[in-house]
């Protein structure tokens, strides 16, 4: 992986976590407050596509799979850091929802980030064997 590819993995990671916060601070009570049913629904598809757009960013750039993980990383840990830090604050952050609705949101990210680095971390395992060989 070139140094501009991890250049544009971080700041891909970085405008999609900000585009998806300002969607939810805008949908969020839509999504996390109105029922449970969607919640849930959003719960199981949300990380789904999130995951296939990463997806399909690391088939496109070309990422060998045995780079997958790291790749991944590049792309999650700016979301990550920003999470952490909006999570800290929510009710200032995060304004139209209820601060009850910080955990929904929490573990709705969480969901989102594990599937991702989880299918990434699987493909490069794949490529480069089994520990130790």
């Amino acid at each position: 992986m070139t140094m501009q590819d991890k250049l544009f993995f971080g700041l891909f990671g970085a405008g999609f976590w900000v585009v998806g916060t300002i969607f939810y601070e805008l949908r969020g009570p839509h999504v996390f407050e109105s029922s449970s049913q969607r919640y849930w629904i959003n719960f199981l598809l949300t990380p789904i596509v999130s995951a296939a757009i990463c997806i399909l960013l690391l088939k496109w750039r070309h990422v060998p799979a045995a780079g997958w993980a790291s790749a991944a990383l590049l792309i999650a840990f700016p979301g990550m850091f920003g999470e952490a830090a909006l999570l800290s604050d929510f009710a200032r952050f995060m304004p139209r929802l209820h601060p009850e609705t910080a955990g929904r949101y929490g573990s709705f990210l969480f969901a989102s980030y594990a599937l991702f680095l989880t299918i990434a971390e699987m493909v490069t395992i794949r490529a480069t064997g089994p520990a130790g060989s």
